[in-house]
């Protein structure tokens, strides 16, 4: 039996990387995600909060990583940011590892990792794909949000891989214009990989 085709898939914020992952879903795709598992691992119970806890005093509040207060240390520690990934990456790692097994029978997967490049995830992946928009709709989409600042817009992106990179590194880049062009785009990509690796 093949193993399942593993497509990364990756974008800058605001550039429609959640809608494109939900399309896959409702494709019948199975899509690990990233932000989800980090979410899991930081909610009561998970299984970063014990090692955060140890770590970074202060930074767990109710058996829950406080992420406003982990952010307050990271931003005061320069060594901090390193210190954490070593905590999460090998449990996110795990956790991909063991969804990757748990669907063994399916012959794509999509895995939904918006630090794919900056982690070096893509080292994993059969193919990543990159959505994207022009930065002038990126700016509009995310401040339209009403949850950040320019600035604080401006400080996230500093620290993601420039979008002109992340698609000159992509096997496939899809324009999140509409929604339409979108799920067009994402029924062909589909199509495309399961007629090349059936």
């Amino acid at each position: 039996m093949t193993k399942p085709f593993l497509l990364g898939l990756t974008g800058s914020i605001g550039m429609g990387k959640s809608t494109t992952a939900k399309m896959f879903a409702e494709e019948g795709v199975p899509i690990w995600d990233a932000d989800a598992t980090v979410h899991a691992l930081y909610a009561p119970g998970g299984a970063a909060v014990a090692p955060i806890d140890a770590a970074f005093p202060g930074a767990v509040v109710a058996g829950a990583v406080d992420r406003a207060r982990l952010r307050e240390i990271l931003n005061a520690d320069k060594s901090a940011l390193s210190r954490l990934e070593s905590i999460v990456h090998p449990l996110t790692t795990a956790s991909r590892e063991a969804f990757i097994a748990a669907h063994s029978d399916a012959d794509l997967i999509l895995l939904d990792i918006p630090l794919l490049f900056e982690t070096g995830a893509d080292a994993i992946c059969d193919a990543v794909l990159v959505v994207s928009v022009p930065p002038h709709i990126q700016r509009e989409r995310v401040l339209a949000r009403g949850q950040m600042t320019e600035a604080q817009l401006d400080l996230i992106l500093e620290r993601q891989l420039p979008d002109a990179h992340k698609r000159a590194r992509a096997h496939h880049v899809i324009e999140t214009h509409t929604l339409e062009d979108t799920r067009t785009a994402v029924r062909n990509l589909i199509a495309e990989i399961r007629s090349r690796h059936a």
